[in-house]
């Protein structure tokens, strides 16, 4: 698979503010010990939360149409 340049560009820019995103959520509003508290591990809210910011870059990236110029 050859990576596209445009594609990278829109998947890191939504990366970027989907990362920002989530940390305004979990640690301003939710409280991250508040997480781990209600999940009961540590380890299981970390991976959750880096799966939650992974896939959907991963997703953009897939679905982000290449132009023909």
């Amino acid at each position: 698979m050859k990576l596209k340049k445009r594609k990278i560009k829109f998947a890191a820019i939504f990366g970027v503010l989907w990362f920002a995103f989530l940390v305004l959520i979990v640690d301003g509003i939710l409280k991250f010990q508040t997480l781990v508290d209600y999940v009961g591990s540590y380890a299981v809210v970390e991976i959750s939360l880096i799966l939650l910011v992974i896939l959907p870059t991963v997703a953009v990236y897939v679905f982000t149409k290449e132009k023909n110029v």
